[in-house]
């Protein structure tokens, strides 16, 4: 069976002046074959020959062969380039002479031109290849990654309830849980992450800060900048709510409990009249 969106070895059943017909096998019917152009046709080549090709449509939405390779095939990400927008979508270039449409519905904030999208490839209702940068269900669940492992990833949603889904090397499913998500994040931004659990269907849990003993020196450093900012006195102490602890400086409020009480021990801060003063 000649499957859409795969490379696959195919036989060659018939030469033509523009090209040669593939098939599975020697006797493949002429609704069994595709054409493979003849500027892509290897010289020498003649019928019997087994050459392997990817399969897409042309155009006129005609299954055709190519020996070109494409950066991603059916069900895998690729990061890809936007080469034009136009009125039903983006157009990427995936490494073949007809660009990859990614439909508006199917991206998760407006593309512009020359901007990298991590997108994945599917077949739509009409039966065209197109591409879509809702990754979740085409990231791969068994990485090689386990606990306590350094980690980079792709930033390609957030979620209020879940958190930030992450894809690991651009190929592998992470989520930072909406409880280790403080901060800011933005999709299509990489980020640096921790390993925090190997789930039993072997997607991964991350964590954009390191163990809490290690943390706590570079939260302290964060607060002190700010106390500069502040000009060395904060208008609030460590009963602040978590709210305005995570807008003025992206931690939770146990990571900024532990800071403050480091530069306390320090003698590099006090507390006093609800503030907290720079030493």
């Amino acid at each position: 069976m000649i499957e859409l969106g795969k490379k696959q070895k195919l036989q060659v059943v018939r030469k033509v002046d523009f090209g040669v017909y593939l098939g599975e096998y020697a006797e493949a019917q002429e609704e069994e074959r595709v054409l493979l152009p003849g500027k892509q046709v290897p010289e020498g080549t003649e019928v019997g020959d087994e050459i392997e090709v990817f399969i897409y449509r042309d155009s006129s939405d005609r299954l055709i062969a190519t020996t070109r390779m494409p950066a991603l095939q059916l069900h895998q990400t690729a990061l890809l380039t936007v080469a034009e927008v136009g009125k039903i979508g983006a157009f990427l270039d995936w490494g073949l002479e007809k660009d990859l449409l990614l439909p508006f519905r199917e991206q998760t904030n407006r593309v512009e031109k020359g901007e990298q999208v991590l997108a994945a490839l599917y077949i739509d209702k009409s039966s065209r290849l197109c591409a879509t940068m809702k990754v979740y269900p085409y990231l791969k669940d068994q990485s090689p990654y386990v606990l306590g492992d350094e980690v980079e990833g792709r930033i390609y949603e957030t979620s209020d309830n879940f958190g930030v889904f992450v894809a690991v090397d651009d190929q592998y499913s992470g989520l930072i849980p909406k409880k280790e998500a403080q901060g800011n994040y933005r999709p299509g931004s990489m980020i640096k992450c921790r390993v925090t659990s190997v789930r039993e269907d072997g997607k991964l849990n991350l964590s954009p800060r390191k163990k809490a003993y290690e943390q706590m020196g570079t939260d302290a450093e964060l607060i002190m900048k700010v106390l500069d900012e502040y000009a060395g006195v904060l208008p609030f102490d460590d009963k602040v709510s978590p709210e305005v602890i995570k807008r003025e400086f992206g931690l939770s409020k146990a990571a900024f409990k532990r800071a403050v009480g480091s530069l306390m021990k320090e003698k590099k801060i006090e507390l006093r009249d609800k503030r907290i003063f720079k030493l």
